[in-house]
């Protein structure tokens, strides 16, 4: 990027969407990376393709949703990361999620059969929803939903969406469950990004992460564990790991690696050295500041029904439980 004194944010639109709020919070984050006395201005976009287009063509940086602690990872964003030709995320935020469920004013509830939201947002309010037999109405942004609402219908979206867009309020936090959170991720052209964590690591930032995508180019027994083994060789530590298809190619698929670690490390290039010899396709996605995380990240009391949870320390010596085990092979 030349040098300037604006910098734009584009995000996903309209005014009120939550990555609106997570480019403001992005801004104050981001200032300082900017050039000494740049200012950041906000510029919505129809849709994630605008924003990878204008990252990529150098017009400002851009912000997209990532991941979902309720609903997971935003898999079109995850995709057009995975796709994009010049595109590297660099900096994480996060926005507390919460939905309000609105109407025009004078809407007859009684009449009201359907709401609109983002698929995500959808998604984490189908407990409402289904109490109040309602058809569910994907939409671009949730945002969006509300900016279109037309009397009769409903939609989700977050509280400020009922002042910018003149809605009344249904009813307030209807999303099914409290403390969801969404991340974010701020991207620039992948030739900006080196600078822009050099900065990061002049002020002070020691711990990074990186998200990592791995396709390997030969098929079967063992070829994923193999790739797991030279993480593990490598003394990295992995906190999330997942797979997309390769569109339209059964039984094809990339894996999406997040790592405690940052590409300037010996033992990530030598990771990334190792997985290019053997011919696989590998591409850094994002790498930035890395996020504290409750250790252990996972409590009994977060585990779902069913399945089997043991306490080893607990146990007596010779333990062994046919019935539980068994029951868990479905045999």
């Amino acid at each position: 990027m030349t040098a300037s004194t604006t910098i734009t944010l584009h995000y996903l639109g309209p005014e009120g969407t939550f990555t609106h709020q997570a480019a403001i919070t992005a801004a104050q984050t981001l200032r300082p990376l900017a050039p000494e006395g740049a200012e950041f201005t906000l510029a919505p976009e129809p849709d994630v393709p605008a924003i990878m287009v204008a990252t990529r063509d150098g017009d400002g940086w851009g912000v997209i949703a990532w991941e979902n602690n309720v609903e997971g990872y935003v898999v079109p964003n995850l995709d057009a990361l995975i796709d994009a030709e010049d595109v590297a995320g660099f900096v994480r935020v996060g926005v507390d999620v919460a939905f309000d469920a609105f109407v025009r004013p004078g809407t007859d509830m009684s009449r009201v059969r359907t709401v609109s939201a983002h698929p995500h947002g959808l998604a984490q309010c189908k407990r409402f929803i289904a109490e109040h037999n309602l058809t569910p109405v994907p939409a671009s942004s949730n945002a969006a939903a509300c900016r279109d609402l037309k009397p009769g219908e409903m939609a989700f979206g977050p509280a400020i969406c009922g002042k910018l867009y003149w809605l009344d309020t249904v009813a307030g936090g209807v999303q099914d469950y409290q403390g969801a959170r969404t991340e974010f991720l701020v991207i620039a052209p992948r030739r900006e990004v080196p600078d822009l964590l050099a900065r990061a690591r002049g002020n002070g930032v020691a711990e990074f992460e990186s998200i990592v995508t791995f396709i390997p180019l030969n098929t079967g027994p063992g070829v994923l564990a193999d790739l797991l083994d030279v993480l593990r060789d490598a003394g990295l530590n992995m906190t999330s790991f997942i797979s997309r298809p390769i569109k339209g190619h059964d039984g094809t698929y990339s894996f999406i690696a997040t790592l405690d670690a940052a590409p300037w490390e010996d033992r990530f290039r030598a990771v990334l050295g190792e997985v290019a010899e053997h011919g696989d396709w590998v591409k850094t996605l994002a790498v930035y500041p890395r996020r504290e995380r409750p250790n252990p990240p996972v409590d009994a009391w977060m585990l779902p029904q069913g399945g089997v949870h043991l306490d080893a320390s607990a146990l007596p010596d010779g333990w062994n439980d046919d019935e539980t085990v068994g029951r868990e092979l479905l045999w």
